[in-house]
């Protein structure tokens, strides 16, 4: 979460220092006038840098995953900058029409503009040619910004089904394009030589060429395998579905903890899965674990077919377990418990040296899928703990320190909710764990 936060302040940081650089000093007299044009360039910087940097993280480059620990960290930094843009693209959208709207309103006079050839020398080359189609670039930059907000939207409401926001979110690619488009003509052009001006096309060749991508379906074409799917286990008390899939052939192995994206209807498109196996290159296959959680999850158990086809992308993410401590506390809530079976089951054939205490906390239980979880644990020589909400109460840092005394000197991995990992971390920490101890996987891509 360090990096994510670093980058989420630190990108608009960096842009306003380049553009301060740029601009200053400010006029001696700063008009109404003056100050809302100084307000359209510093917002239209702001939004169009934000964006850029939305559309590069939105590729799932594998040089990203490392600095920011994780693609489900991209994700959440992805939403966090999208948000961001709404803030400044509004602001940006009202600076920009707030003079005519006053004017319109009778509360200010139109403000007067200079005649052409009227002592100001005739503009030629670039930027002739920005000035000449400057309102025509006004115009698509209005459009992008209803579009963006619109799919914007759409990508932050819950509400509306994962499958709409599926087909609809790649066209921001067309809105950020527009949004360049417009940025490209209406930045200040003496801010081109400065160092805004390159750091403002180096991010807009990026995120153009990212969008291009996104258009083009390139996005993790090189991660993609397919294959069938083999079994299909349900499990009705935990409204969960495992299913095996086998692979045809390409998939470069995973990490236990690794999730990826399994599309196994291309009308709704894919969905994230924790992979819930060891890689075993003998066998070629995975195995994933899903619940029912509204929507499309919902009707996996009776649309999957064994001989199913199915396309996974992947693998994605950094939950692999690798820390430089000897005692580890695992902590699974619900499907989080997922990323865990994996682990136990390489640990059953490569045994490590760490010594792991799983707690397991449900609402939903099924004996047969504790017993299933309890041979796993056993097999990995891990101490399994299993607390059922309405039976054995819920998991607190207090009752964690009970299980475990040597607590302090363990790492924490947690998957579940994420409201209850932040409860957790907030208390252990409080009693003395290194905040650098606590892992937590962000799995919400949206």
């Amino acid at each position: 979460m360090k990096n994510i936060k670093i980058a989420l302040w630190g990108i608009p940081a960096l842009l306003t220092v380049f553009w301060l650089a740029a601009t200053l000093p400010f006029p001696d007299t700063l008009s109404f006038i003056a100050i809302r044009n100084l307000l359209v360039q510093y917002t239209g910087v702001l939004t169009i840098g934000a964006m850029s940097v939305i559309m590069i993280l939105a590729t799932r480059a594998n040089w990203i995953e490392p600095w920011l620990n994780g693609l489900d960290k991209s994700y959440r930094l992805h939403k966090w900058l999208g948000i961001g843009v709404l803030v400044t693209v509004f602001a940006h959208w009202i600076a920009s029409g707030l003079p005519k709207w006053l004017v319109d309103w009778g509360m200010m006079e139109a403000p007067q503009r200079g005649t052409p050839g009227a002592g100001a020398p005739e503009l030629t080359g670039i930027e002739g040619f920005f000035r000449e189609y400057r309102g025509v670039m006004e115009f698509v930059g209005e459009k992008a910004f209803y579009l963006a907000v619109i799919l914007i939207a759409v990508a932050l409401i819950k509400r509306i089904r994962y499958k709409t926001f599926f087909s609809t979110h790649k066209f921001i690619a067309i809105a950020y394009l527009a949004g360049a488009a417009h940025a490209v003509t209406m930045l200040t052009f003496d801010h081109w030589a400065t160092p805004l001006g390159i750091v403002m096309a180096l991010l807009m060749l990026g995120g153009t060429y990212s969008a291009i991508l996104t258009l083009t379906r390139q996005i993790g074409r090189g991660h993609k395998v397919s294959g069938k799917v083999g079994s299909i286990q349900t499990y009705p008390e935990l409204r969960a579905t495992e299913v095996n899939i086998a692979l045809e052939g390409g998939w470069k192995g995973h990490d236990a903890g690794q999730f990826a994206f399994v599309t196994f209807d291309p009308k709704e498109g894919k969905h994230p899965f924790t992979i819930a196996s060891a890689w075993d290159v003998a066998t070629g296959q995975i195995t994933f674990i899903s619940k029912s959680l509204g929507d499309y999850t919902d009707l996996l158990p009776d649309t999957l077919k064994v001989g199913g086809m199915a396309t996974v992308e992947g693998p994605y993410g950094r939950f692999t377990f690798e820390d430089a401590n000897t005692r580890q506390i695992w902590i699974g809530g619900g499907i989080g418990i997922t990323p865990f079976i994996a682990k136990m089951k390489q640990l059953a054939t490569t045994p490590g040296t760490k010594t792991i205490d799983l707690i397991h906390t449900t609402k939903e239980h099924s004996a047969d899928a504790l017993k299933r979880l309890q041979a796993d644990a056993d097999a990995a020589g891990i101490t399994l703990h299993v607390l059922v909400d309405d039976r054995d109460g819920f998991l607190s840092g207090e009752r964690i320190r009970a299980m475990v005394p040597d607590w302090k000197a363990a790492s924490v991995w947690f998957c579940g909710p994420a409201g209850f990992g932040q409860a957790l971390r907030a208390d252990l920490a409080a009693n003395g764990l290194a905040a650098s101890d606590f892992h937590q996987e962000l799995f919400n891509m949206r």
